[in-house]
């Protein structure tokens, strides 16, 4: 039996990378992948040969000397991706009911706060602010730009305030605030829970500078797959990690859903984390850290309408639409039932093969689990080929789909009556498809109220078992390209491996 130096459990983009730095530094790394498709969230399918995204439909900070540029470049991905620049003046546009005004978020500092300021000319020095805090919470992180040293975060201001309410001590313009807080379906953002830093994290990338990938996200895993292999890592799939077996207090060898057994020296888990937790069935994981792990509350899920549009109907949209019903934009993830979706946001595709026109477009509205519930013990793990869970669920998605869509409309008219065919996706979709519990989209709420109690460290109780993925700081490609590299300086240690990035990219 082969025995690898690390055994990675879960492809998608935090498994990968971590996988990836370890191979680089000369270990034998094998990654375990439960479904057919590598990649997690990065992972695309296509509808009436149109390429759609799952999950990372833009990201944020791949301009020259930025942050993911950097991280990038290490990986070799800035050479190998085909990526499209997004509008400038507005790659995010936030819209409201009964207002026609579209408040642009614009790239580049300055950029940003001029575009508002033709909204909110009298607010041109709180939003100098709102930059000016932005940016002091980022550099507050030292991974987040690439920096070895080390900071005490336990008194930090952002640590003790809610993104909302900071927010609002910004500016006392209600319109103006809901604006700042408009693009917050990227990170599941609450009311007086979602801390100030996620939402600075977040936002500063894309304001940094803005990009798709042409042709879907896919291409990353493409990469990152084909270098892990180069160095001799390898990567198998349908096949699902179940159950850990310890010689002593160390994991020895995991259990496959099909029996087989796959033996290693260290153990990282990329993947939810209830599911590690409950592999290790012995007393190596005291109860009271498995029960907190099992505590802790996911984010929301949603639903989602994948839109073919009709070829050359549509002109090129070069910006997402985040549109609202409701003016509080911090209330997506409780919404009222009877009024769904009361936000929806639209990110259109980058085609090569048509690049003036949108050939689709992916439309997200929030939607919990419990929506969803009578029909958990039905499992697929092919999206959208889902007409095993009975009529029902299809009339559901039927209905929910037409609701998404007459919003889109009301933003996007042009579209309507030009779309030629659509998919949908429930949370059932994402927990399948992606492995999470409840379809969660960006795993373990972070809660400003119990900073530590949402704090996950890459070591675990058990020596040789690690975590990575989106779980461990912040998700998103940033976050968990960031979260590989804090994972793997446990092995390393931490400013080795930050400065042998650094300088193999500066």
């Amino acid at each position: 039996m082969t025995r690898y130096d690390a055994v990675i459990i879960g492809s998608g983009m935090g498994g990968l990378c971590t996988a990836f730095i370890l191979a680089k530094e000369g270990m034998k790394v094998c990654v375990l992948e439960k479904n057919r498709q590598i990649g997690g969230s990065l992972q695309i399918f296509s509808r009436d040969k149109t390429i759609f995204d799952t999950g990372v439909h833009y990201i944020g900070g791949l301009g020259p000397g930025q942050n993911l540029n950097r991280y990038f470049k290490y990986f070799g991905l800035m050479d190998a991706l085909k990526l499209h620049k997004m509008d400038e003046d507005g790659y995010d546009i936030i819209t409201f009911a009964g207002d026609e005004n579209r408040y642009p978020h614009a790239q580049g500092y300055e950029n940003f706060v001029e575009q508002l300021c033709k909204f909110f000319p009298e607010e041109r020095a709180n939003l100098n602010l709102y930059i000016q805090k932005v940016r002091e919470v980022c550099a507050a992180f030292p991974l987040y730009n690439l920096d070895s040293g080390k900071k005490d975060f336990m008194n930090a201001w952002y640590l003790s305030t809610d993104a909302k309410t900071f927010i609002d001590t910004i500016t006392k313009n209600k319109r103006l605030a809901e604006v700042l807080g408009g693009s917050n379906i990227l990170y599941a953002g609450l009311e007086n829970v979602t801390p100030f830093y996620v939402h600075a994290l977040v936002v500063n990338s894309y304001i940094e500078s803005s990009y798709r990938c042409v042709d879907g996200s896919s291409q990353i895993t493409r990469h990152l797959s084909n270098e892990l292999k180069k160095m001799g890592g390898e990567i198998f799939n349908y096949s699902e990690a179940v159950k850990f077996h310890f010689k002593n207090d160390e994991i020895d060898e995991v259990e496959l859903k099909n029996g087989e057994r796959v033996a290693g020296k260290l153990f990282i888990s990329g993947i939810d984390l209830a599911k590690t937790v409950d592999m290790v069935e012995g007393p190596q994981l005291r109860m009271a850290y498995k029960n907190r792990i099992k505590s802790l509350e996911n984010s929301c899920s949603s639903f989602i309408v994948n839109g073919v549009v009709k070829p050359g109907a549509f002109p090129y949209l070069n910006h997402n639409v985040y549109h609202y019903r409701i003016p509080n934009v911090w209330n997506g993830p409780m919404y009222n039932k009877a009024e769904w979706p009361e936000a929806v946001g639209v990110f259109p595709g980058t085609s090569s093969r048509h690049p003036n026109h949108t050939e689709n477009f992916t439309a997200m509205a929030y939607m919990t689990f419990d929506e969803v519930k009578k029909w958990e013990n039905t499992f697929h793990t092919i999206p959208n080929y889902e007409d095993g869970r009975g009529q029902d669920y299809e009339d559901f998605k039927l209905e929910k789909a037409e609701k998404v869509l007459e919003n889109v409309f009301l933003r996007l008219p042009g579209l309507r009556g030009n779309i030629e065919s659509f998919t949908t996706a429930t949370p059932l979709t994402y927990r399948d498809y992606i492995g999470t519990r409840d379809g969660t989209l960006y795993g373990v709420i972070k809660d400003y109220n119990e900073p530590l109690k949402s704090f996950i460290t890459p070591r675990t109780k058990v020596k040789n078992l690690l975590l990575t993925g989106q779980n461990i700081n912040l998700h998103g490609v940033m976050g968990v390209t960031v979260n590989a590299v804090v994972t793997c300086s446990e092995v390393f240690g931490h400013p080795y491996l930050i400065d042998k990035i650094k300088a193999t990219v500066d």
